[in-house]
């Protein structure tokens, strides 16, 4: 078992009003999985992929990500296995505009202490790859959105994440650079990286072995 979620709520509070975006989440994702999460907008499916990723607290429940109790870990330590082990590749880039796209891509593995030689290799292969090589030097507001999201796409990967999480990650691409990057999904799922996407076409969706159906913050059916 790679991730267990038991029992998660996440409500934000207004006066005296409370608003679930989370409703009783109960979810197991074995090591190796490729998963695809439905729903309509606001159904909560960004916010229980930032929850995975740690990257969002929850209210009431339990959390476990490789034996670890994800709720009883310091700030600190959900951070060092968020780098260890995690990729995300966001809806919005959320790329560092001041640095250039190889910068970008390097980050994750700065944080990890690669070495300079290996670092240069693996950015190489990463710009290689996703055919990028030419806008290496360029910054984010430079480039189109498409080519931000392959840059946000291969600063995921770059770590050899043991999980990818990823949040709508076709949506600023063309027909063909959607279908290569769920290729190259497939082909990362086989070579054993476990994927959670969250995705609104059925398409895509198809490409899991599992399709996870949100509504209101609950999971529908599975």
């Amino acid at each position: 078992m790679l991730l267990s979620l038991k029992g998660i709520y996440k409500w934000v509070n207004t006066g005296i009003n409370r608003t679930f975006l989370l409703k009783d989440i109960n979810l197991d994702i074995d090591e190796g999985e490729f998963v695809s999460v439905m729903g309509p907008s606001g159904s909560g499916k960004s916010t229980l992929l930032n929850v995975m990723g740690m990257l969002d607290d929850f209210d009431e429940g339990a959390y476990h990500f490789m034996g670890d109790a994800v709720q009883n870990l310091k700030e600190k330590q959900r951070a060092a296995l968020y780098k260890q082990y995690i990729g995300f590749v966001f809806q919005a880039y959320h790329l560092i505009d001041e640095l250039t796209v190889y910068e970008n891509i390097e980050t994750p593995l700065l944080y990890k202490g690669v070495k300079t030689s290996e670092r240069k290799a693996m950015v190489a292969d990463m710009l290689d790859r996703f055919q990028i090589v030419g806008k290496k030097d360029l910054f984010p507001t430079q480039l189109s959105g498409g080519q931000q999201q392959l840059v946000g796409i291969a600063r995921a990967l770059i770590g050899n994440p043991k999980l990818l999480l990823a949040d709508e990650p076709t949506g600023n691409l063309n027909s063909r650079q959607g279908e290569e990057i769920m290729e190259l999904f497939r082909q990362l799922n086989q070579e054993g990286v476990t994927i959670i996407q969250v995705t609104h076409s059925e398409k895509n969706a198809e490409y899991g072995s599992r399709i996870i159906h949100l509504l209101d913050g609950h999971v529908e059916r599975r």
